[in-house]
């Protein structure tokens, strides 16, 4: 009889806040923060500091964990947000509801950026595979592709609202796109080195960029949105000659000046804040930068008083009567060139730095208070999350960091009752309740390595990097001890019937027992620990495994070799060799009949104790084998490598079981509960994963086929790509198709040809049927699998069946014949209102396609003729209803507002708008004054002098 085994599957991740290779920003109320943490989206209250939501991909599409990684987000006006993964989907969250609202295929590796419009109608994302693809997000559908960077996309934004897109590329190049065109309408050069951000202000007169360069270069926006708000543009001129150049329509960015940066790192992003006067500048390391932006007239100002102070200069070099005649006409010829960049932007001396910890983004809040500072708030590499208002910035005014670890998770231990885990890594040790993900306690620590609970629970003993014991009291969440107990680090703790041993690296194994001692200033006994007895080892100690019925301790060795020695007298009794690189972790069966090996050489051996001989030499990882532990009870096993896998294996038959992916980095530690229903694994991505054993059975031949079926596709995608003929993208960029092919692309093409089949058959039943009968009532009985419906319903059902983003690809994959068929049936589909729009999307899909055969086919051209004719009417049926249901729902809105309070509603808002209308005048007005009054005292000052 076949063997059936019980699967485990993921049931949660916790201990990630934020992760370093994906931006933050916030929703649109400015209450929440969007994080990224590996595969899932937190969205973090930022007042409360709690996660109010997790958005992750469903479990069974996870299947490989890196790909699933979050390497960009994006906020759109409404509750929805994009996300993009490493495996270039895009994916749109509510994040009101919770759910996922579509999936958008295209990019064929990681999305670097995401951009929505204003409207929040269009998304545009970037990848490393340097094309753009433009999403219509209500339609969820792509629009089209965009060609011509030759490196990674890194930033993009929209302009003159939404007509015009800006792209920003590693290869030193911006690149401006007319998205009504669909064409690159200019490029623009001069960057030394990669440009890796970015940004425009809200009026769209100023874009600016990142990169390498010691300086942030300055860009003037020529579009129709500017130009209605700002007339700065008139303002820059050829300096060299002092004459306006001849407008260029299609020069949409000109270079207005660059301004130099404190630091020399290179900059890794730039953000204009929402009112638009602040700029920020983050710059690769702990470190970002502030220039105020100035209006129109405190610009103009600035200016003035600058050219005044050189015109006074001046003036002192020169002779009496050059003094008085050339001022005026200096001012003249300055005036057309007043504003330079250094007059709009200027720089702050106050630094945002922090101490030993990268920042990896910044987000400015939307929502600022009238009169309050704006807030800033920054992603920093320790996977923690910290607000600051601009001006106080030596002390954040809210931080999230103690949900997560600030490195990597070096051990994992689970109490005997399962109900808590504690966790160590290079600066905190960290108790978790494993069922909620929650955390309980933070304790500050050393480099912890290796950890137990105490009997009882109460108490944990953690062994540390510099070679001590500390005594950490869970209940409290404190240290109470710390005892001196190595000269080199502590490598491995493991409980004994008696107390518990430590291997270091300074070759010894020591055995120790608990004590309660007394302080003289309290009141309470706690838990201290004494040494026994020690073992001293002729190299490093890496490991130490004792037997769970007490009989049998081994010794792992930096020489290879394991030694087994007998736990009461300390008696040699074996010695275990045959591993090329030192034993990283081991293991004793419940029975003590068995010992697991795990090394450096990626391979386990599974070892028999009574005589010490290799049962089995297993190639088990791609990386080394880190943590390897036994099923309580069984001869099971789950070894966890540096290859972000962990394996569960059977140690009777040497066979593999069961393959866990999901962790985006090495897997370091492992814990088991006693019963064996839920594992723990604790990485390099700092965070830690529960595996719940479910009731769902599975065979070893079955998953070595689906292994095996995994491994064909996966080979076959990567020749696909490989050997697929790559067409040179010209210079000025190129258009193409938007989405890829996936398996559930193919799946759609199978079933519409499927169902092209089925309706041709009932077609020619329903012919045959016909020519027997003619015109006598026949028993005629219609195919069951076509659930009542005619040939053409049938195979409409099918295509409609088909999600708006696949159905590109889907139609791509058809052959002509089919695709000539389903253009046949489009004239019967027209006929039904609703389905007018999805007529139109597959002709216009179908004809470019298919253009050549379609003009050489005589059967092809009458159908084509009648959809010409009867298409056209249709879609202007269409939109003339629409455009009378717009008319219709305006019109009652002002029934609404003439019968409601609604035009009181924005009052205030009017008030305080003409007030600030008034006051500008006013302020004008006195600006003029001033002006007037100073030229009279002059003129006086001047006229009481002797030379006048």
């Amino acid at each position: 009889m076949v063997k059936a085994y019980l699967r485990y599957e993921a049931a949660s991740s916790f201990g990630v806040i934020v992760s370093p290779d994906c931006n933050i920003t916030y929703d649109n109320s400015g209450k929440h923060l969007l994080a990224a943490a590996l595969e899932k989206l937190g969205v973090w209250h930022v007042r409360q500091g709690v996660c109010t939501k997790t958005l992750a991909p469903s479990p069974s599409s996870s299947t490989r964990g890196p790909s699933l990684a979050v390497t960009a987000i994006a906020s759109s006006p409404s509750s929805l947000v994009a996300c993009g993964y490493a495996d270039g989907a895009v994916r749109i969250w509510d994040i009101e509801k919770g759910t996922c609202e579509t999936t958008l295929n295209g990019h064929k590796s990681a999305v670097t950026v995401l951009r929505y419009n204003k409207l929040g109608s269009v998304l545009a994302s970037g990848s490393q595979d340097c094309d753009i693809i433009l999403w219509d997000v209500i339609g969820e559908a792509g629009l089209f592709r965009l060609q011509g960077h030759r490196n990674q996309v890194t930033d993009l934004l929209f302009l003159d609202s939404g007509k015009k897109l800006v792209s920003s590329s590693k290869d030193k190049f911006l690149r401006v796109w007319d998205l009504e065109t669909q064409h690159c309408v200019q490029i623009v050069s001069g960057h030394h080195s990669e440009i890796w951000s970015i940004d425009v202000d809200p009026d769209e007169r100023y874009l600016v960029t990142g990169s390498a360069d010691p300086e942030l270069r300055f860009y003037s926006v020529n579009n129709s949105l500017s130009d209605k708000k700002s007339g700065v543009e008139k303002i820059e001129s050829d300096i060299d000659n002092g004459t306006a150049p001849v407008p260029n329509k299609w020069e949409i960015l000109k270079f207005f000046g660059d301004i130099p940066r404190k630091t020399k790192k290179r900059v890794s992003m730039v953000r204009f804040n929402k009112p638009g006067n602040l700029l920020a500048c983050l710059e690769s390391g702990n470190t970002v930068e502030f220039f105020d932006v100035l209006d129109e007239s405190e610009s103009r100002r600035k200016a003035k008083k600058r050219i005044k102070r050189k015109e006074k200069k001046a003036v002192k070099g020169k002779t009496e009567t050059t003094e008085n005649g050339n001022p005026n006409v200096e001012v003249q010829e300055s005036s057309e060139f007043l504003v330079t960049v250094s007059d709009v932007f200027q720089s702050r001396e106050q630094l945002l730095k922090t101490i030993k910890k990268t920042i990896c983004s910044i987000a400015f809040c939307p929502i600022t208070q009238k009169g309050a500072r704006p807030t800033l708030a920054l992603s920093l590499g320790d996977s923690s999350l910290r607000m600051y208002l601009i001006g106080d910035m030596s002390k954040p005014t809210a931080a999230i960091e103690l949900q997560g670890h600030r490195s990597d998770v070096r051990s994992v231990t689970l109490s005997s009752d399962n109900t808590l885990l504690l966790s160590t890594c290079s600066d905190a040790v960290k108790i978790w309740n494993p069922s909620t993900g929650s955390c309980l306690r933070t304790i500050a620590s050393d480099y912890g390595v290796c950890a137990i609970f105490a009997p009882g629970n109460k108490y944990a003993i953690v062994g540390t990097k510099k070679g001590k014991l500390e005594i950490v009291d869970v209940l409290s969440g404190t240290c109470l001890d710390t005892v001196e107990a190595h000269g080199g680090s502590v490598q491995s703790i493991v409980a004994t019937p008696d107390g518990f041993v430590t291997g270091s690296a300074d070759k010894d194994v020591k055995f120790w027992e608990y004590q309660t001692t007394q302080k003289p200033d309290e009141a309470v006994k706690h838990l201290t620990v004494s040494p026994v007895r020690n073992l001293k080892m002729n190299d490093d100690v890496v490991a130490v495994a004792v037997s769970p019925e007490g009989k049998h301790i081994a010794v792992a060795l930096m020489d290879c070799t394991m030694k087994v020695f007998f736990l009461d007298s300390l008696k040699f009794f074996l010695t275990l060799y045959g591993h090329k690189l030192p034993v990283l972790c081991m293991d004793i069966s419940t029975d003590g009949d068995l010992i697991v090996s795990g090394s450096g050489d990626k391979n386990i051996k599974i070892w028999g104790l009574d005589f010490g001989d290799c049962h089995k030499s297993l190639f088990a990882h791609d990386d080394n084998v880190e943590a390897v532990k036994f099923v309580k009870n069984t001869h099971y096993f789950f070894t966890a490598g540096r290859d972000r896998k962990v394996k569960y294996w059977d140690a009777d038959k040497f066979e593999l079981l069961l393959t866990l992916e999901g962790h985006h980095s090495a897997v370091l530690c492992l814990a088991l509960s006693n019963r064996g229903d839920f594992l723990l694994t604790g990485s390099n991505d700092r965070s830690i994963r529960r595996w719940d054993r479910t009731e769902e059975p599975f065979f070893i031949e079955e998953e070595r086929e689906k292994r095996l079926e995994e491994l064909i596709e996966y080979g076959m995608e990567n020749d696909s790509e490989k050997y697929l003929s790559k067409e040179e993208v010209p210079e000025e960029g190129a258009v193409a198709l938007t989405g890829k092919k996936t398996e559930e692309t193919v799946n759609a093409a199978d079933s519409i040809m499927e169902a092209l089949d089925m309706a041709e058959e009932e077609r020619k039943r329903i012919a045959q049927n016909e020519e027997k009968s003619k015109g006598r009532v026949a028993d005629f009985r219609p195919n069951i699998l076509m659930l009542g419906l005619s040939p053409s319903d049938y195979v409409l059902k099918s295509v409609s069946s088909v999600h708006t983003n696949d159905l590109e690809q889907a139609l791509l994959a058809l052959p002509f014949s089919d695709s000539l068929r389903i253009l046949s049936c489009c004239k019967d589909w027209v006929a039904f209102r609703d389905k007018v729009e999805l007529v139109g999307r597959i002709v216009t899909i179908l004809l470019p396609i298919h253009h050549n055969q379609l003009t050489s086919t005589v059967s092809a051209r009458p159908i084509v003729t009648l959809l010409k004719d009867i298409l056209h009417a249709r879609v202007k049926e269409c939109k003339d209803t629409i455009g009378f249901n717009l008319a219709a729902m305006d019109h009652l809105k002002q029934l609404m507002a003439a019968k409601s309070d609604a035009p009181f509603r924005d009052a205030k808002r009017k008030l305080l708008e003409i007030r600030t209308q008034y006051s500008q005048k006013a302020e004008a007005g006195r600006r003029t004054k001033d002006e007037k009054r100073k030229k009279k005292k002059q003129k006086k000052i001047d006229d009481g002098h002797v030379w006048s």
